[in-house]
């Protein structure tokens, strides 16, 4: 049976999200000709997007226009929503595990993946060390693994210059962190620029006793904030014109993780169901 619009607001997630979304008549590329449309359907679409990684004129036609859903997208991307959204609901998931909304202590890494063919030569480029010609996506977690910083840059940018802008950006957002973990792909320069800013930043190595794969201090929880957001097929590889839309493809993926953290509901599924 389907649900009216009114009667659906007041599903878990979308409780959540309509808070914090803003209504129709703030998206300043939406224009007098276009028909009104239900946010929750626009949210769920950019949602389905990010999950299933198909192009935003596949999209089905059980959600509004291709074109009104990526308006939205675009403008909320360009206003700043995702971030907004992502800050106020990583506040909501820490007091949930009992921890205070703002984080103290965070982890930092990289990682380098391909684009496509629609990608601009001037946004990409080639980490030598890893053999990949694409972007960096550099992401800041707090010690539970929820994503505080993210940048996306050209994958030739060094790690060390990719931790000094999700420093800044950090502390920016986040006055109150004071302590860091980074691997031993970030030098004196990032170390120094921590300090600077109030960052007491601590490099974790490997234990050269141990052969083969082995859990590193602190390091593992961001690698697993890595993982996660590479469930989502629109992230697998790097499909976005701009590496503003990068990140914000990246918030999206972490701000449906935190919904259902919050709201202790996942994603319907099929399996065993038959």
């Amino acid at each position: 049976m389907v649900q009216r619009a009114d009667q659906r607001g007041q599903c878990g997630p979308w409780r959540v999200h309509r808070t914090m979304v803003p209504p129709s008549s703030t998206s300043r590329r939406r224009t007098a000709a276009q028909q009104p449309v239900d946010l929750r359907d626009v949210f769920n679409a950019i949602l389905y997007v990010n999950r299933t990684g198909i192009p935003w004129k596949y999209l089905p036609h059980d959600f509004p226009n291709h074109g009104t859903v990526y308006a939205y997208y675009a403008a909320w991307r360009d206003e700043g929503i995702f971030a907004q959204v992502n800050y106020d609901l990583t506040g909501l998931a820490r007091v949930k595990e009992g921890r205070k909304p703002e984080p103290t202590a965070s982890v930092i890494d990289t990682q380098s993946v391909k684009t496509s063919t629609n990608v601009p030569v001037t946004s990409q480029g080639t980490d030598a060390a890893k053999k990949i010609v694409g972007r960096k996506r550099g992401i800041l977690t707090d010690t539970i693994g929820l994503i505080l910083a993210v940048v996306v840059t050209a994958a030739s940018l060094s790690e060390n210059a990719v931790g000094i802008q999700l420093f800044d950006q950090a502390k920016k957002t986040y006055p109150s962190i004071s302590k860091s973990w980074v691997d031993t792909g970030f030098k004196n320069a990032m170390v120094e620029h921590g300090a600077g800013l109030g960052i007491d930043v601590e490099v974790v190595h490997r234990k050269s006793d141990i052969p083969g794969f082995h859990v590193v201090k602190r390091r593992w929880v961001v690698e697993r904030s890595l993982g996660w957001i590479m469930l989502r097929r629109r992230l697998a590889r790097d499909y976005e014109t701009l590496p503003a839309s990068s990140e914000a493809m990246i918030h999206i993926a972490s701000i449906d993780t935190l919904t259902k953290r919050i709201t202790d509901e996942n994603t319907p599924t099929w399996r065993g169901a038959y």
